[in-house]
């Protein structure tokens, strides 16, 4: 039994699907402890798009070490904080033409999502927040109430009130309207429905299938926020940072958020941070009213600020990012073209195969793992093959990638009865 299975809780999860013992990374790919490399089309489920150990903002993270640094601060003002909070207003928001204000809720993106939540409740004073189907937002009771998978639920262990859940973009099928009963509750005396104080979105849901919103639809999810006062957050904390392309994922729709929430690759280098970005009307927050003790992790600010001087500046690694997308995307077409039923999604390099029998996605993630591989399935029923590589991935490591992956995806079809069986 080793120190992991003897020790750790039992609620690790990634480890059961990658039993190796990792013990380096270097750009897109991670060794375990024998010197085998892995090729990461994970990349932390999203939070190193910039790879591993990046040299670039590592060179950033040793001077700062070297120097005596702050390393934490909770929320005083540091040479650090204030250098990141100009880096992003200059090459984030500036050129964006969104008036936001900062503020750092906690290290992860539930504390994000948190804190957005409870900053609608208290500037409507309003309680209900309305989310979609197959939504994940975290893993805290409050983004937990609005997070669709079951079995995530479950885990919250008291009831999760003050949310309601409608469908997302395509989940009633081609040819439903896209917001008439939430458009028709909102203005029928009768309906049960008091008016919300927010409307929480992906773009993309990632955990949730690599379902994509249509810029129609997030127009006029958009629209209806506006004509009833209703504060829209979008959630970017894994499609934000350039994932989908563009820095976030909602600029290809046209959008300006009230509340926008940011984490995973936001800190660069993997390190924990996330921002809440919120209108400065909405700023009503009274002194600590919404706090924690690490979010003020220097580091991660050091790092954020080194990443988008080098990648945010112009517009490269969009460009990179898309192309190599549809690269992607090309490959998986042509297996999907294969197997009857077998469904392509994604934007940018958070691309997906929806395969009509569950199961095959987690057979084809485990064939790709003994084949030196990493990448993870998504959706309710684990039924999506979800590839999110670094966006620094080079064009030779696509290539090689995408080919272990073709070769997985058709073992688990062709030995899933077999492989299905052994596992009982």
């Amino acid at each position: 039994m080793s120190v992991f299975e003897k020790l750790e809780s039992e609620v690790r999860s990634y480890c059961r699907g990658w039993p190796a013992v990792f013990g380096r990374a270097v750009g897109s790919r991670l060794y375990d402890e024998r010197g085998r490399a892995y090729l990461d089309f994970f990349a932390g489920a999203g939070s190193l798009n910039y790879g591993h150990n990046n040299p670039v903002l590592k060179q950033a993270l040793l001077e700062y070490l070297t120097a005596d640094g702050i390393t934490q601060a909770l929320d005083m003002s540091t040479e650090a904080k204030g250098e990141l909070l100009e880096t992003f207003a200059e090459l984030v928001l500036k050129p964006r033409v969104l008036d936001y204000k900062v503020q750092f809720p906690g290290p992860t993106g539930t504390n994000a999502v948190e804190s957005a939540l409870k900053l609608a409740r208290k500037v409507t004073g309003r309680r209900t927040v309305v989310s979609f189907t197959n939504a994940f937002h975290g893993m805290t009771l409050g983004s937990l109430a609005v997070t669709g998978n079951a079995a995530k639920r479950r885990g919250a262990g008291v009831p999760l009130t003050d949310a309601l859940a409608i469908p997302y973009d395509g989940y009633l099928g081609a040819g439903a309207p896209d917001f008439g009963l939430l458009e028709r509750m909102l203005t029928d005396r009768g309906s049960g429905l008091e008016l919300p104080a927010a409307v929480i979105v992906e773009t993309v849901q990632g955990e949730g299938g690599v379902n994509v919103a249509r810029r129609e639809w997030l127009r006029a999810l958009a629209e209806l926020c506006r004509q009833h006062e209703i504060l829209l957050i979008v959630d970017d904390v894994q499609m934000g940072c350039g994932r989908t392309g563009a820095f976030f994922s909602f600029e290809e729709a046209g959008l300006t958020p009230d509340i926008v929430v940011l984490s995973k690759s936001i800190g660069g280098y993997g390190l924990p941070m996330a921002l809440t970005l919120l209108r400065p009307d909405l700023d009503v927050w009274e002194p600590g009213e919404h706090n924690g003790t690490f979010r003020g992790n220097n580091l991660a600010f050091v790092t954020a600020t080194a990443a988008l001087r080098s990648y945010w500046a112009d517009d490269a690694l969009e460009r990179g990012t898309l192309a190599k997308g549809e690269r992607v995307r090309g490959v998986l077409a042509e297996l999907a073209a294969g197997i009857p039923g077998a469904e392509v999604r994604g934007r940018g390099l958070v691309q997906g195969l929806a395969l009509p029998v569950p199961q095959w996605a987690g057979l084809a993630a485990r064939a790709a793992y003994r084949r030196g591989v990493l990448v993870e399935t998504s959706g309710a029923e684990g039924q999506v093959l979800k590839l999110m590589p670094p966006l620094t991935v080079t064009d030779e490591e696509l290539t090689e990638g995408l080919a272990v992956l073709a070769d997985s995806v058709r073992e688990a079809v062709e030995r899933a009865p077999e492989e299905l069986g052994a596992l009982g």
